[in-house]
């Protein structure tokens, strides 16, 4: 077992290269003075703010040296983050992060690490001098490592994606260890429970510093603005102008329905397009991810994508580890254009292809959005600023209001603190969700119907300001740094300024095109579609009628040769759309568009026939 002094001995005394470390970023650099400054002056709790793509596992793999004085625990948030700091932090690895940085010449007496998963056991950590762990192996099997550990058994905490640290989980852990310092690291600096943030802000590194210095994405907000707007709500036909739209998105009845409204949607596909098309013009198949309301209504974008010659594939929590792999797999090998999540895709994934990210449901609140469209700000050109292939877009639609978190996202790096209660959200509901809880079944149609929509405009937003001269300061030291010459190559300030300005006036899409859709695509779409629609309006009934998808009690009515409800009332759901299109059951392949589009749009009547006759079924079963 090794012993605190130790454990010490080699943080405090191993010659760390981290300081001038040419190989290490400024935000790892400074991240680790900041900490070591702070923790060494007598401090214990802190915060540090570092964008995605900005090397926060590096950060972390380096700051327990000249700081720790014992045990490290590293908590990440999920499976994935605990992964990658492992492997970052595995002196056996030849990939190691302190062989690739240059930061240890010796690594035989360390550090060494134990990973907290099924396996592991107490003497794993006890022979090391970092524990690395996600918060659900470490809290919620409390029984399991909590109480085996003595107070003094940490010295440093670090805790990755922090702005969770609030949360009672996290807080047990503290507790656990009174003495620890803590350390928390976050892009995103407040919480969403309102709740504060556990520790003292002691160092941020601004998402424009990240921009200009070429670790993240230079990102544009661009939205689709319609001048007209033509719409039912509960039956009655209206027409707005945008200045109307940008006043009605505030209430939420419309916002949702702009959001899950087929029109609305195809705005948001077409432009999207555009911009995927725009960005590959340079050669490199960046891709695209979105992010929907629901399982049905990510399926209706897919569709939306698909038909315009956008390979694309859903994921969401309701598909099994395989199919979700599967989809990953495709999309990291290049097969998929596009990927529409639900729910998913969070913390810690990492695929710097995807550089649009096109949003299709209304946030609530900042901390869901920036994860989101954290998601395409990773670098395809590392050390690259202005690079034409770390261009980054964020595009949605004026009605869905959430240009407001584009403007609290750049005020981030102004530190207005006053906003940040404004941020934080109680209850970040997603609209148009799968479930109900007041135990009605929930429509396939919203009230809210968009029938058609003149766009003539998209409103843009770069991050950075082009005039900022700061942009060919930070470009010329990131360039000198890697070593180059500028002066013998010719490339001068004003030169290099000239050169920048080209690749950024490029063509960028201005104009709204509507992306054409082959006939044939579009009925096998719509065929897809009513399939879809009718399993989930299936599912509705079922958890209307407070009948488990797998039970029987519907199949054993008879009549369908079903095995479970679901299956049953998928049956007497095709029976009824056949009969209200005048058609057998091996006829559905056969139907035009006209037919098809007049079937979904009935969807909701017709289950509403299904759902009361089986209600009178099962109170007679009952008699």
């Amino acid at each position: 077992m090794l012993t605190n002094t130790e454990i010490a001995a080699l943080f405090q005394e191993t010659p760390a290269a981290i300081r001038g470390n040419q190989s290490l970023r400024e935000p790892q650099q400074e991240g680790w003075t900041s900490a070591m400054e702070f923790f060494n002056g007598g401090g214990q709790r802190a915060i540090e703010q570092n964008p995605v793509g900005c090397g926060k596992t590096g950060l972390i793999s380096v700051l327990p040296f000249g700081i720790a004085r014992g045990r490290v625990l590293v908590i990440a948030p999920n499976l994935t983050i605990r992964d990658q700091i492992a492997e970052a932090v595995n002196v056996s690895s030849s990939d190691n992060f302190y062989r690739r940085a240059g930061v240890l010449a010796d690594m035989s007496a360390g550090p060494f690490r134990a990973v907290l998963d099924a396996d592991a056991n107490l003497s794993d950590c006890d022979d090391a001098h970092i524990v690395v762990t996600n918060i659900h192996q470490l809290a919620e099997r409390a029984d399991r490592w909590l109480p085996h550990f003595s107070e003094d058994y940490f010295d440093l905490i670090i805790v990755d994606e922090g702005h969770h640290n609030a949360a009672p989980s996290w807080q047990n852990v503290f507790a656990r260890f009174p003495s620890a310092r803590v350390l928390s690291l976050t892009a995103t600096p407040f919480r969403a429970d309102e709740q504060p943030v556990e520790g003292e802000p002691i160092y941020q590194y601004t998402f424009r510093d990240a921009m200009q210095c070429g670790y993240i994405k230079e990102m544009t907000s661009s939205n689709v603005a319609p001048s007209e707007l033509y719409f039912t709500y509960r039956g009655d036909e209206y027409q707005h102008t945008l200045s109307e739209v940008m006043e009605m998105r505030e209430n939420d009845w419309y916002s949702k329905g702009v959001a899950l409204a087929p029109q609305s949607n195809i705005s948001i596909v077409d432009h999207s397009i555009q911009w995927l098309r725009h960005l590959q013009e340079g050669g490199l198949p960046h891709q695209l991810i979105a992010v929907a309301c629901s399982v049905d209504h990510a399926r209706q974008i897919r569709g939306l994508y698909q038909e315009r010659g956008i390979n694309t594939r859903e994921i969401h929590s309701g598909q099994n580890a395989d199919e979700r792999e599967e989809v990953l797999r495709e999309l990291r090998n290049g097969t998929l254009d596009a990927i529409v999540q639900v729910q998913m895709l969070g913390e810690g994934f990492d695929h710097p292809r995807l550089s649009v990210a096109a949003v299709f449901r209304p946030f609530r609140s900042l901390s869901p959005y920036i994860q989101f469209v954290g998601r395409a700000m990773r670098v395809n050109v590392q050390n690259a600023p202005g690079h034409a292939d770390n261009q980054g877009v964020i595009v949605s639609h004026v009605g869905l209001n959430i240009d407001r978190f584009w403007d609290d996202f750049k005020s981030i790096d102004r530190g207005d603190q006053e906003l940040i209660h404004d941020w934080l959200e109680s209850d970040e509901i997603v609209p148009g969700g799968d479930s109900d809880s007041t135990g009605r079944r929930r429509r396939l149609a919203h009230d809210m119907d968009v029938t058609q929509e003149i766009i003539d405009r998209f409103l843009a937003d770069p991050y950075l300001d082009p005039a900022d001269d700061t942009l060919i300061d930070n470009a010329m030291n990131v360039l000198r740094e890697q070593g180059l010459d500028l002066e013998s190559l010719g490339l001068d300030r004003s030169e290099l300024q000239r050169r920048l300005g080209q690749a950024r006036h490029r063509p960028v899409p201005d104009t709204p095109e509507r992306i054409p859709v082959q006939p044939q695509a579009h009925r096998q779409m719509l065929r897809r579609r009513l399939n879809e629609q009718t399993r989930s309006a299936a599912n509705r009934i079922c958890d209307a009628l407070g009948q488990r998808a797998a039970g029987r009690r519907i199949a054993l009515l008879g009549g369908t040769g079903a095995q479970n409800n679901l299956a049953a009332v998928i049956v007497l759901m095709n029976r009824a759309v056949n009969t209200e299109l005048g058609i057998e059951n091996n006829e559905r392949r056969d139907q035009n568009t006209q037919a098809l589009e007049r079937a979904i749009s009935m969807l909701d009547d017709i289950a509403d026939v299904v759902q009361n006759e089986l209600e009178g079924k099962l109170a007679d079963a009952s008699d």
